[in-house]
């Protein structure tokens, strides 16, 4: 019995100064210590692409157009024309575009709070054209049976975004919550188009013919919102980060705009 004993107490002895000699990463695997802690601390920059989707809503947008064009007549005192619902309601329309992103990390232990600029240029926007007509009496005793045509579109060439960030490491992956105010520069274009007749409803029975128009023009224009999303960064090597998520912008401009995009990236950290 003790012979057995002092035996295996010699192969312990052996195995454990065999296991002094083993490489680190071994001797870490064998006694299951976790993964290092992925360094996400630090400044950052890469590329991207997306796809998206616009949602417009040209009701109402010629409405400052029309109200010019109708100023001090019979026609507006009489029908309040400008105010007419017309502008073709609500569109879709899908969009792609490609850009680049910037920031800064800090890290606390797991805790990822960072700034970011994003920036796409691409094709976003759309147009429509709606029809309302009714008839009514004016304050000169004229029937009026007028047709409001209106015609408006949005077309946004460039989307920049400052966000905060805000992620949790979880291995290689960095999944984040971000917001932050949103600028673009859009072409918007709106006509008003106002057509049909004035009669006289005595003596002499004369008829007038309506035929007027006019259009805005908006180029290079900026417009402002705000943004909001979700994303994740996936380390892959020495710093190399792939990222996917998707962004909301909603933007405040004469056409009621927002434009939902998926995005994938490429970005290195320092």
């Amino acid at each position: 019995m003790r012979r057995f004993v002092l035996a295996a107490m010699m192969f312990g002895a052996a195995s454990g100064a065999h296991a002094a000699d083993m490489p680190d990463f071994l001797r870490g695997s064998l006694a299951g210590a976790p993964a290092p802690r992925i360094n996400w601390q630090g400044g950052y920059i890469g590329g991207q692409g997306s796809y998206g989707t616009s949602d417009m809503n040209f009701t109402g947008s010629t409405r400052t157009v029309a109200a010019a064009l109708l100023a001090n007549t019979s026609i507006e005192a009489g029908g309040q024309v400008a105010e007419w619902p017309v502008g073709g309601g609500k569109v879709s329309t899908h969009g792609n575009g490609y850009g680049a992103f910037a920031g800064y990390n800090g890290q606390w232990e797991d805790a990822v709070l960072g700034v970011e600029v994003n920036y796409i240029h691409g094709k976003f926007g759309g147009s429509a054209t709606g029809t309302m007509g009714r008839s009514f009496v004016d304050p000169l005793n004229f029937r009026d049976d007028i047709t409001y045509t209106s015609t408006s579109s949005i077309a946004i060439s460039d989307m920049g975004t400052l966000r905060l960030r805000g992620g949790y490491a979880v291995g290689s992956f960095l999944p984040y919550l971000f917001g932050g105010v949103a600028l673009g520069q859009a072409n918007i274009t709106k006509t008003a188009t106002i057509t049909g007749t004035q009669v006289n409803q005595a003596a002499p029975f004369q008829t007038i013919n309506v035929n007027l128009s006019a259009t805005d023009g908006l180029f290079s224009h900026l417009i402002y919102g705000y943004s909001t999303g979700i994303g994740v960064d996936v380390m892959l090597c020495a710093g190399l980060f792939m990222r996917a998520e998707w962004e909301y912008v909603r933007f405040t401009s004469s056409v009621d705009t927002s434009v939902n995009t998926v995005r994938a990236g490429l970005g290195y950290k320092f």
